[in-house]
């Protein structure tokens, strides 16, 4: 596969996605006797039913098979869709104070109230796919509304960027972790990523002024404060004036941000920013390949000055990297950006694809044994990252496959 052409590499990726991943979530995780989504799922599909559940999961849920029911049109992508944009609603939106719960427990009440400005991001992206998939207005007016509200309550003005989580009412709060391994900071260049990932979908489906005034302030931010262009790697974590609080390394997310990246700046439409992100989004993926690739394709989650802190190998990162990959084929038309892309796609398949009960596993260690411990289905393990690979990659790949 490592030598594989574009028409090969596609067939393979869309077989996963359709024949795989997407069947997955509706056969085993929409549960129709509650009308709600399992909250996990052990590697062996056994339900573990007192969890919290997020925003997030069904955000990524409503986004994945809107963005599959817009490509394929089928009717059980279509039915999925619907299923989670009123489990969205109905479970997790705050009518008092607007935006989304952070979490609801087992028995349906609300868990975690907070207003996380990365689970709010991922609103928006899922209620713009939406919309774009069906049509219908009340998710854009949703998207909308809730952008407003991060601009009136998150955007921070004095040096710009949004900060990370407030109190149920939007007050501020003492916490604002996404995740109890994040740090304690003001702004992380997670949820900056997010939110530009989020405007973007959004500024294709209502190209506003303020929005697009506010993209291109998030782009220029990911450029100037996030990025850091010498040694091509994010920083993680800063103080509201941009101090770098950490000197970790987050591979997978360097390679998103490097193909989000392209895709906001494609989408704004600027020449000169869309000359400037190109040569970026290279630099990183050269680098991403350097440092944080191991010699079988995958992609390792952690690093720092010193080199690898975590050798880990887990789904995300190597989604990622397959479209940060390809997107620097796009851009340079050096093979050797599609032969990279192949091997961690080999990777996947040799080691993360489910091949017993489907889907991938969350994560292995350096030397591919499956982790144990590691859920298939959870509050932070959803069909976001690899079906969006597989609808990236199968886009990019037809763009420049011979037809048949």
């Amino acid at each position: 596969m490592t030598d594989a052409t574009p028409a090969v590499l596609l067939e393979a990726i869309e077989a996963d996605l359709r024949g795989n991943i997407l069947p997955f979530w509706i056969r085993h995780v929409a549960n129709r006797a509650t009308d709600t989504f399992h909250g996990q799922l052990a590697n062996d599909l056994a339900v573990v039913s007192e969890v919290e559940r997020g925003a997030l999961l069904t955000s990524r849920i409503l986004w994945t098979y809107s963005a599959a029911f817009l490509r394929y049109r089928e009717p059980a992508c279509r039915e999925m869709a619907d299923f989670a944009f009123r489990d969205l609603l109905a479970r997790f939106h705050d009518a008092q104070h607007d935006g989304f719960y952070w979490s609801i427990r087992a028995d349906g009440t609300v868990g975690r109230d907070r207003k996380q400005v990365y689970g709010q991001a991922f609103a928006i992206y899922a209620l713009s796919e939406y919309h774009a998939a069906t049509g219908a207005t009340e998710p854009l007016e949703r998207a909308i509304a809730l952008f407003r509200l991060l601009e009136r309550h998150a955007r921070e003005r004095m040096h710009g960027g949004y900060l990370e989580a407030f109190a149920r009412d939007w007050s501020p709060i003492a916490d604002m972790r996404l995740s109890e391994v994040d740090q304690n900071d003001p702004k992380s260049q997670n949820t900056l990523l997010h939110v530009m990932e989020a405007y973007t979908r959004l500024f294709e489906v209502w190209s506003d002024p303020a929005l697009r005034a506010a993209l291109r302030d998030l782009v220029e931010i990911m450029l100037t404060r996030v990025v850091d262009a010498r040694t091509g790697h994010l920083g993680l974590f800063f103080t509201t004036d941009w101090r770098p609080t950490s000197d970790k390394i987050s591979y997978g997310h360097d390679i998103e941000a490097a193909w989000l990246l392209s895709r906001a700046a494609s989408v704004l439409g600027e020449s000169a920013l869309t000359a400037r992100v190109s040569s970026l989004a290279l630099r990183i993926a050269d680098v991403t390949l350097a440092e944080g690739t191991d010699a079988d394709g995958g992609v390792y989650n952690l690093g720092g000055p010193g080199g690898i802190l975590d050798p880990r190998k887990e789904w995300w990162p190597q989604a990622e990297a397959v479209v940060g990959l390809l997107n620097a084929w796009q851009l340079s038309g050096e093979p050797r950006h599609l032969a990279a892309a192949a091997r961690t796609w080999d990777f996947i398949s040799r080691r993360l694809v489910d091949r017993t009960h489907g889907e991938w596993f969350r994560g292995v260690t350096r030397d591919g044994r499956v982790i144990p411990e590691f859920e298939k289905v959870g509050f932070w393990k959803c069909p976001y990252h690899n079906g969006r690979m597989g609808l990236e990659a199968v886009a990019r790949l037809r763009a420049t496959a011979p037809a048949t």
